[in-house]
């Protein structure tokens, strides 16, 4: 039986983390439902009180392959390190220094983003291929790999 993934980030900006991880995910903001041309247009028409529309975001593939990303408000912050976390691939298909050098240019992107390099882990072949543990703008921590 397949299913449909979601995963769900905690955090106290729903969008500026959302609009953060589209551009790490080549994702979009999801848009509003149909007829709505905005979601203020659509959380006003469905009675949502004005200090609750900033509640929660979400990005999309917008291929509608990969799985939705959802960004919920909670009124408490981050207490220490992920259980879980995503290895986005940024370098597939390169090895050593090549490898090494795409990941430190998308991390160098994301930084300008909000992101923050924690960690740089060298190749050790055989198994250890190399990588990059970076922390999105709210310190949740994720790989690029």
């Amino acid at each position: 039986m397949s299913r449909q993934v979601q995963v769900t980030f905690d955090c106290a900006d729903p969008a500026r983390v959302a609009a953060f991880w589209a551009e790490v995910l080549g994702c979009v903001v999801q848009p509003p439902p149909p007829p709505f041309t905005s979601w203020e247009e659509a959380l006003a028409a469905w009675g949502v009180p004005p200090e609750q529309r900033d509640a929660a975001s979400a990005v999309v593939d917008p291929d509608g392959v990969g799985p939705r990303v959802f960004f919920q408000r909670v009124p408490e912050g981050k207490a220490g390190k992920n259980r879980v976390h995503l290895d986005v691939r940024a370098a597939p298909g390169l090895e050593g220094e090549a490898r090494m050098a795409a990941l430190a240019a998308e991390a160098d992107r994301l930084v300008t983003l909000g992101a923050a390099v924690l960690a740089r882990y060298e190749p050790a072949p055989p198994l250890e291929a190399g990588h990059l543990v970076l922390a999105d703008p709210e310190g949740n921590e994720f790989c690029l790999d």
